[in-house]
């Protein structure tokens, strides 16, 4: 079995996919074959996987054996919501996902495992996204971001995973208009003894704690 990094984060629009390719190729500098899938995307219109086709575009330049976007991403649903809501509660095709899972994963040595949302999104009556990242057993690189409010929404996700005794990595996913991070919520992070480790700085440390998690 490759090695399982599942990329969730503490909303939806944090930056996974942004993150995600940034491992890829991170990951693949250092002579790792990598891979990817997102088990399921929500708001495909007209079959149009926005993440998945960006997913597949990065993954196929270090892979090509990454072909077709229906490998990336094997269930769609084109409401843009919730997998509960988009699919009108119907349950996860978990077989589908494993057969899924087992073919990529011997094209690849880590198979990156992009979320939908946050945590706590429901995937279907019994199903949330942190019960996806226990099913496959995967570790979780958690991406929060770092505007105001990120003190709060890091806590609540950090507590989820520990409770569940998931391990993962926390990175900070800065963008440009959050100049305030510094001076508004890094000095509690800081203060608390939490590595802060930021998406487009430090990708090669945020692989280092992933693959020895």
């Amino acid at each position: 079995m490759s090695k399982r990094i599942f990329i969730t984060a503490t909303n939806t629009d944090i930056g996974k996919t942004y993150t995600t390719k940034l491992l890829l190729k991170e990951f693949a500098s250092r002579g790792i074959r990598v891979g990817v899938i997102k088990p399921i995307e929500t708001g495909v219109i007209d079959g149009y996987c926005l993440d998945g086709e960006e997913l597949l575009s990065c993954v196929k330049e270090l892979n090509d054996e990454f072909l077709d976007v229906k490998s990336v991403v094997p269930i769609t649903y084109s409401l843009g919501a919730a997998p509960y809501v988009a699919s009108n509660n119907k349950l996860v095709d978990f077989k589908k996902l494993d057969k899924k899972i087992e073919e990529l994963e011997k094209l690849c040595d880590i198979l990156l495992i992009e979320g939908a949302g946050g945590l706590l999104v429901p995937v279907d009556e019994n199903t949330m996204i942190v019960d996806l990242i226990k099913y496959f057993k995967a570790t979780a690189l958690l991406v929060t971001h770092c505007s105001l409010g990120c003190i709060n929404d890091t806590l609540l996700s950090k507590k989820l995973l520990e409770d569940l005794s998931i391990p993962h990595a926390i990175a900070f996913n800065c963008r440009q208009n959050d100049d305030s991070f510094s001076e508004i919520s890094e000095p509690y992070f800081k203060n608390s003894a939490f590595e802060v480790m930021k998406v487009n700085q430090n990708i090669d440390k945020i692989c280092d704690v992933l693959y020895n998690l």
